[in-house]
């Protein structure tokens, strides 16, 4: 093989253009993120990284920054230098708003320069500044010519409401086709959620109690200890509905929900999905009071430590009514889950950080013990934990297993057995 042979067997470069580069998104979750799948051999495709942001930084100090986040923030320890630093080479850093159609030219002009057949494109910003990045985008279009793939990434949440979810639709429709846009929802990427589908469908034990029949209620939990810390501008404009519910806990209601796809793709799964989120039930204005419950972290000390609240946090409005938690009660009126109450509940400021969905059982009707009644005080309950302990846990009653001496009290009870699977195959 000559070494014309051997440059056309390299994969080519893959330019990744981070809109919104400055931002924790890139530097806590995408470049260790990519860095990890680089060290996993699942990308084969050498990387440059084009940033483009407001902030006065340069390629030098973008590069140092995202290396920081790398060592924090990557999943596997020790971080390999061998596999990063690859990474960053030939980086470039374009310092313009997102306004600016000249540096959308400059964007170009290093896409050409590069000779860059696949581009990746993701919007790592404020959700505002979506349609703003999407229509320069589509007024110079040069960057589509003559390339083999172009894909764009857009972060949740997708619109305000509605009518500016339609809107950003039409912009992302004039510049990009359907196949090149991936709308994502970071909770998706993770393994225990991706193992919902597995443990539901490839197993024959418990997907025939998974319905009505046998299940008395489910609770969906995302909880945080945190508060919205350098978030709370994006949060008080969002709040927790639009920041968890609208995505995060309705992609793992579906999960939990749906019927069997016909095939394991993604058009088959999201057909599935889909009929779960018709098949809610409307609250109306009363129904959505009865049925939901919001309220605001408070300031506290603990300790020596003093915690803010929600209204003394940088950048939220002294008069907020935003809410940073909310429970709720909704019901999914199909032939599988027709009164089966869905308990939604998510907030900041929590005692415990735990996501994690539970199905509770239906107790046995009477109990034939002397014991304590364990159907009343213990019922059966199945948990997937999604974090921070992944796993899955089944809570069962059970006799006490005897000891080797001989106990003559007569109290032998019952034990509440638990066994635990985690991130099984």
């Amino acid at each position: 093989m000559n070494n014309k042979d051997q440059k056309f067997d390299q994969p080519e470069s893959i330019a990744l253009i981070i809109f919104g580069v400055t931002g924790d998104l890139t530097k806590r979750k995408l470049i260790p993120a990519i860095y990890q799948l680089i060290s996993e051999k699942l990308i084969s495709n050498p990387i440059h990284i084009i940033g483009f942001a407001r902030r006065p930084w340069d390629d030098q100090k973008m590069e140092s920054i995202l290396i920081e986040g790398i060592k924090a923030y990557a999943r596997v320890k020790p971080i390999n230098k061998n596999t990063f630093l690859p990474l960053f080479i030939g980086a470039k850093y374009i310092q313009s708003s997102f306004e600016n159609k000249e540096g959308f030219q400059k964007l170009n002009d290093l896409i050409e320069k590069g000779g860059y057949k696949k581009i990746l494109f993701y919007l790592a910003t404020p959700p505002s500044a979506y349609k703003t990045i999407i229509e320069n985008l589509s007024a110079c279009k040069q960057y589509s010519v003559n390339k083999s793939w172009v894909r764009i990434v857009v972060e949740k949440p997708f619109g305000t409401d509605f009518k500016s979810a339609l809107d950003l639709e039409e912009s992302l429709h004039n510049c990009f086709k359907e196949h090149q846009i991936y709308r994502i929802d970071h909770y998706l990427g993770k393994e225990t959620v991706q193992n919902i589908l597995v443990f539901r469908f490839a197993n024959g034990i418990f997907e025939p109690l998974w319905n009505n029949h046998y299940v008395d209620h489910v609770q969906i939990t995302v909880a945080e200890t945190v508060g919205v810390g350098t978030r709370a501008g994006y949060f008080d404009k969002s709040g927790v509905i639009r920041d968890m519910f609208a995505n995060h806990m309705l992609q793992l209601l579906t999960l939990t929900a749906m019927e069997p796809p016909y095939a394991f793709n993604a058009s088959s799964v999201r057909d599935e999905k889909m009929k779960v989120l018709r098949s809610l039930r409307h609250l109306s204005s009363e129904d959505g009071l009865r049925n939901t419950v919001r309220g605001q972290y408070a300031g506290n000390t603990l300790g020596n430590l003093k915690i803010k609240g929600y209204l003394e946090e940088d950048k939220v409005r002294n008069n907020s009514t935003t809410e940073t938690y909310m429970a709720a009660r909704i019901f999914i009126d199909n032939w599988r889950w027709a009164n089966v109450p869905f308990y939604l509940r998510s907030g900041k400021m929590l005692p415990i950080s735990a996501t994690e969905i539970a199905i509770q059982f239906k107790q046995v009707p009477l109990s034939f013990f002397n014991w304590k009644n364990m159907a009343g005080d213990a019922p059966n309950v199945l948990v997937l934990r999604l974090q921070p302990d992944e796993g899955i846990n089944l809570l069962f009653g059970a006799k006490k297993t005897r000891s080797n001496k001989r106990d003559f009290s007569g109290n032998h009870g019952f034990l509440l057995s638990r066994s635990i699977w985690i991130n099984s195959s």
